[in-house]
């Protein structure tokens, strides 16, 4: 029984085991950048990202059609516009980051729809904002593992600068870490794995696998370091299992996979050892006796 529910399909069919073989690639490098993300407070910035990338993805395929290349491409473009524009204009106008962002991403959004809409039908529309996991190809396939190993390479590089920058910004300034550079090349890590993760999820979900693990590992860990190792154990899980759901129920396999990482992320806040309300329950009962 358990064999038919866990194994089973993996064993038969080529595309879950490669739409398994791409979530694990995700689940390895974009959960650490959500746990970067979530100890800046800039939980909200990936999804703005997300959504920023549709013009350039729109482009690529307008030009190109459905090619991985020409999509990635141009969502890269697109994303690095956004992030770096929103800097330049808080800067000039001497206003907030977050409200720039804001501001172009649902600019950008908008303007990709409109750009889709006009020449594609809805299949290729929804795949766009959906993605289609068990679609992946090999170029697809290629890229999440690239980026994957890029994003490992470089958080090795730039560890210690980002918690710095987390944790002591003051200090970080004061030991000559140059802040601004380790900020923009963490962006575009953020950047190229949305662009990962949409080739999968599609540009509504593509930063399900990096926001939900991170948030649920603050529930598991005290530490940068257990929060990273958590975050990626959760993301695994969450991608077997929306599989899994996927092929038994027969629901769409993006949502599902986000779906089961919501699911994890509601257990933690349930019963993680950290801040989880269990625990709570239990301390407060505790010192009240």
């Amino acid at each position: 029984m358990l064999h038919d529910l866990l194994i089973a399909p993996f064993a038969e069919f080529g595309f879950l085991r490669r739409a398994l073989v791409g979530c694990l690639a995700l689940s390895v490098a974009a959960p650490p950048l959500g746990v970067f993300l979530v100890l800046r407070r800039m939980s909200l910035t990936a999804d703005v990202l997300a959504h920023g990338i549709l013009p350039g993805v729109a482009a690529g395929f307008l030009v190109a059609g459905l090619s991985v290349t020409a999509m990635s491409l141009g969502g890269l473009v697109a994303g690095l516009l956004v992030t770096l524009g929103a800097g330049a204009l808080s800067r000039a106008t001497g206003g907030r980051e977050d409200s720039t962002l804001a501001a172009l991403y649902l600019v950008a959004l908008a303007l990709g729809v409109v750009m889709i809409s006009a020449t594609a039908g809805s299949v290729e529309l929804t795949n766009l904002l959906f993605g289609s996991v068990l679609g992946v190809d090999d170029p697809s396939l290629l890229m999440m593992a690239g980026v994957a190993t890029i994003t490992l390479l470089a958080l090795a590089l730039a560890w210690r600068p980002l918690v710095l920058e987390c944790f002591d910004p003051s200090f970080a300034r004061a030991e000559g870490a140059r802040g601004g550079l380790w900020h923009m090349l963490f962006m575009a890590l953020v950047v190229l794995n949305v662009l990962s993760a949409f080739q999968a999820l599609g540009t509504l979900m593509a930063v399900g696998l990096m926001m939900l693990p991170a948030v649920a590992a603050r529930h598991w860990a005290r530490g940068v370091g257990g929060m990273v190792y958590a975050s990626v154990g959760i993301a695994a899980l969450a991608s077997l299992a929306g599989l899994l759901l996927s092929f038994h129920l027969d629901v769409p396999t993006g949502p599902a996979v986000v779906l089961s990482a919501g699911l994890a992320w509601a257990v933690s806040v349930l019963a993680g050892p950290v801040d989880g309300v269990l625990a709570r329950v239990v301390r407060r009962r505790h010192l009240a006796g």
